[in-house]
């Protein structure tokens, strides 16, 4: 079974809010982006106990916390510019194009250049 590439509205780096689940509310950068299972890490949401055993690197194992994926579908972009959540939209410039809100038309920073 091949896995379909879902279209992913947000990068790496970029600040988002949790819209539905059980951390709906927060707000957080996004860590890291899964395409393949459309799924996102969001620092300090989703977080879950993980049993670390004991290692050369930590010797004392014991029990972490860390972030957990969640569905690309319960986050969406905030703007820091406006202090909501936006939907982006696209705009040519003389240097390509630059990811804007769409609802104060202010840039999105871009964390990759």
């Amino acid at each position: 079974m091949s896995a379909a590439r879902i279209k992913m509205n947000v990068k790496k780096g970029d600040m988002v809010m949790v819209i539905s689940g059980k951390d709906a509310g927060k707000k957080g950068k996004v860590i890291e982006v899964l395409p393949k299972t459309g799924r996102v890490v969001v620092e300090k949401v989703n977080i879950v106990k993980k049993h670390q055993r004991p290692t050369k690197a930590m010797p004392q194992g014991g029990i972490m916390d860390k972030e957990s994926p969640i569905h690309v579908s319960n986050v969406m972009l905030y703007c820091t510019e406006c202090n909501s959540v936006t939907r982006r939209s696209i705009k040519m410039t003389g240097e390509g194009k630059v990811r804007v809100c769409k609802k104060c038309g202010s840039n999105l920073p871009d964390q990759n250049k």
